[in-house]
């Protein structure tokens, strides 16, 4: 297997966008998981950077699986991958039907809508809303945030917000959520498999290209444990979240441009 003919800048921001969600999955949540795909769509084309990603991502999955086995939630997890299930469908039509500029810009537009969400803290609003009500959102609600973090994520391997909104409003154990979480993104990156593989995108020359990048699964992991204790949240969500921002607006721009 041969590696595509990449653009030389392409190799750097790839180490630094691989570490960096290895860094998310290991110390901080995986909440900025998100942030490799539209780095990487700034230098090639995103169904390649999604295509790229995966196999990654389904290593750092077992890691994550592993260290919560058996911790997880069966009941919310039946709630959730139905709806993700469609999602993901969903999200492989769309690569297979629109154009390289329009997935561009969808993941330029789910990047800035995503750091926004972040900033300005809408999902943890809307989820604390749904805590207080009496009865917490039922399985048509875990349905829906399902659907919606399937498909986000099959475009840009970032579906944290949706499943958010659903798995907060639960009152559920921390622990409790972090292992449903690291399950339900497993299934959901197993599942999207399908797709990327009738649509192309796991071709010989993205494989080639996340073999050479496999061993910074492990080591962004390590990264984020080791930086756990001695690098605050919110320090590194500020970082990953304005090269986000930044990513986003590139690919808007270069879709529209």
């Amino acid at each position: 297997m041969s590696l595509p003919d990449f653009p030389l800048a392409f190799y750097p921001v790839a180490i630094l966008a691989i570490l960096l969600a290895g860094i998310s999955k290991g110390g901080f949540g995986g909440a900025a998981g998100g942030l490799a795909v539209p780095l990487m769509s700034i230098l090639i084309a995103p169904p390649e950077a999604a295509g790229i990603m995966l196999p990654i991502l389904c290593a750092m999955d077992i890691f994550s699986v592993y260290a919560y086995r058996g911790q997880w939630s069966r009941h919310h997890l039946r709630v959730l991958l139905p709806g993700s299930i469609i999602g993901v469908a969903l999200g492989g039509v769309a690569f297979g039907m629109l154009s390289v500029n329009l997935i561009r810009l969808l993941l330029g537009l789910i990047s800035v809508i995503y750091t926004l969400n972040k900033w300005l803290r809408l999902s943890e609003r809307i989820s604390q809303r749904l805590a207080m009500r009496e009865r917490a959102p039922g399985p048509v609600t875990g349905a829906v945030c399902g659907l919606l973090s399937g498909f986000t994520s099959t475009l840009a391997h970032s579906g944290g917000p949706p499943f958010a909104v659903y798995i907060y409003s639960q009152k559920l154990d921390k622990t409790l959520i972090v292992a449903t979480s690291a399950v339900f993104f497993c299934v959901g990156n197993y599942l999207k498999l399908i797709p990327y593989y009738l649509v192309g995108q796991l071709n010989t020359g993205n494989l080639a290209t996340s073999l050479v990048f496999a061993p910074l699964a492990p080591l962004g992991v390590w990264l984020g444990v080791w930086l756990h204790k001695r690098v605050s949240a919110e320090a590194f969500f500020g970082v990953s979240y304005t090269l986000l921002f930044i990513s986003g607006v590139k690919l808007i721009y270069d879709a529209l441009v």
